[in-house]
């Protein structure tokens, strides 16, 4: 159902738009009446309306000037606008189009006809932005999960690679404060229920927990698993909202799915890099969660709390890290040994042993190219697949469960090494042909794949003739002599066509490779 705000100074013009159609039959409900601007933005604010019906001309804030906030605030066309105007205010609302306001009516002519014929090319022009986000964002959801498991799990090199990954899926982390909150569902008879049934539930389930998060400050939610999702709020410094926000939400999910969760709510973070550990507190609040008390502070804890909820896995980041992009089957091995060994001296560390093969299990899927399928197939004998990591109930269980990843994902490694690392780089250079009117650098390349600029030039070192730097060159000096040969552009506009921070720079390369200088090629007999 698409929600409806309609604004206005005069109020039987509010009444008179109210009752000109039966909204329920398209599908809308209007949620609210303003008076003025100052009014509307507040409603929008806080009740997030798809369309606004709107006066111009109002005191305090008119027509034009509520727009202009909303699309500073919030975008283009959200919410999508409708102005009503006066003969003598037509002008004005054509000023309205450059903030792509959806349509204007006179308020003299306006008829039911003429409203209803408005309202519904707005929401087919909302139902179409919705299927290509939709769309958009199936496109890109396997990037944006690994993102967000590198972020969540500190697995980031550098700040240059975390924003060249973040520019790439356009997402924005300009907020002020970040705080991460962990949850785990649980239904009513779930178990019982076959799997794709509990999958499609809690897949829902985890979907309206993050629409609903949005309407009350920027979010990410973040699938982990089946039961499993973490929310990113960002925006607020201030975490003591939360828990009331976090109960409400609960509460609209079980009055729809018949669904409950337990949540930890982590530290307050200034930077997005430092997400990780919001996550990782967050994470040790949750331990602490009950039916009684579902909503968890980690910064409401009791100090003897804090060491023994989680298990710290930066001491064995890098060296998985390596294994991983590397296939480097023998130093996996090594370190889930030594993980298993440890936790099987400490039979009564379930906690950390689960925290610490959680994630084990969050880097495979975020560091393989196809990790998700891959582990997929790998526990394809149990019903819950690679989640059944969560159904041992004892350190012994977990140890097992690892040791079964490290000798199966071992396995792999050992029979795709070679293949995979020709692969990647035969990849890369299909990146480079698609991208090649880009400014190309080994840190953005290895950035969009994934992987570690020194592993990348080290994969081209062994699996090309030339160095990265320089089968960039060779491919875009190539792609100049096309655009010369076409005696279309100047030297200096292929130049700038191809990334080049100078014409100079330019011809220097194009000499490197060549031999000769751009100008000597332009006038060589064809």
């Amino acid at each position: 159902m698409y929600r409806l705000l309609i604004v206005d100074d005069e109020p039987l013009v509010q009444v008179g738009v109210k009752s000109m159609l039966n909204w329920n039959k398209l599908d809308t409900e209007v949620i609210a009446t303003a008076p003025n601007g100052r009014v509307a933005l507040d409603i929008i604010a806080e009740q997030h309306p798809d369309i606004v019906i709107t006066d111009i001309k109002m005191p305090v804030i008119d027509g034009l000037e509520l727009v202009r906030r909303c699309r500073e605030l919030y975008g283009d066309n959200d919410p999508h606008f409708i102005f009503l105007t006066s003969y003598e205010e037509f002008s004005l609302a054509r000023q309205a189009i450059v903030y792509g306001v959806s349509d204007y009516l006179v308020k003299l002519e306006l008829s039911p006809p003429m409203l209803e014929d408005a309202v519904t090319r707005v929401i087919e022009d909302i139902k179409k932005k919705r299927e290509l986000q939709t769309s958009e964002r199936a496109l890109a959801k396997p990037f944006r999960d690994k993102f967000f498991i590198r972020l969540l799990n500190n697995l980031f090199e550098s700040a240059e690679q975390f924003e060249l990954q973040r520019t790439e899926l356009g997402l924005n982390f300009n907020s002020k404060a970040y705080i991460c909150c962990t949850g785990y569902l649980s239904g009513t008879d779930t178990d019982s229920m076959p799997y794709d049934r509990q999958l499609s539930l809690f897949s829902s389930s985890i979907s309206m927990i993050g629409e609903l998060s949005e309407k009350y400050m920027p979010a990410f939610c973040i699938a982990l698993d089946m039961r499993h999702f973490v929310l990113i709020f960002c925006g607020d410094s201030d975490g003591d909202k939360l828990p009331g926000i976090l109960s409400g939400i609960s509460e609209a999910v079980f009055k729809y799915y018949k669904v409950s969760f337990t949540c930890g709510i982590g530290t307050v973070e200034t930077h997005p890099l430092a997400i990780g550990e919001s996550y990782r507190s967050s994470r040790m609040a949750l331990v602490q969660a009950t039916a009684a008390a579902p909503i968890v502070c980690f910064e409401k804890l009791p100090s003897d709390k804090h060491a023994h909820a989680s298990f710290n896995m930066s001491l064995f980041k890098d060296s998985l890290t390596k294994a991983f992009e590397e296939y480097d089957s023998n130093e996996l091995k090594k370190l889930i040994d030594s993980l298993c060994a440890l936790f099987s001296e400490h039979p009564n560390d379930y906690v950390q042993a689960l925290d610490a093969a959680s994630n084990i299990l969050y880097m495979a899927i975020s560091l393989l190219p196809d990790g998700e399928d891959l582990l997929s197939r790998m526990f394809s004998d149990s019903p819950e697949g690679y989640r059944s990591l969560y159904r041992q109930n004892n350190v012994e269980q977990i140890v097992h469960w690892l040791s079964y990843f490290g000798d199966s994902m071992s396995a792999v490694f050992d029979a795709r090494r070679s293949d995979h690392k020709n692969h990647i780089v035969s990849n890369v250079k299909k990146y480079i042909s698609q991208h090649i009117q880009e400014k190309l650098v080994l840190d953005k390349v290895a950035a969009a794949f994934g992987i570690s600029p020194n592993y990348l030039s080290q994969l081209f070192g062994k699996y090309s003739d030339l160095g990265f730097s320089e089968y960039v060159n060779s491919c875009k000096i190539k792609k100049s002599k096309e655009l010369l040969s076409t005696g279309t552009y100047k030297v200096y506009e292929v130049a700038d066509m191809l990334g080049y921070e100078s014409s100079f720079y330019f011809s220097k390369v194009f000499k490197k490779v060549e031999g000769i200088a751009p100008t000597e090629y332009l006038n060589l007999p064809k």
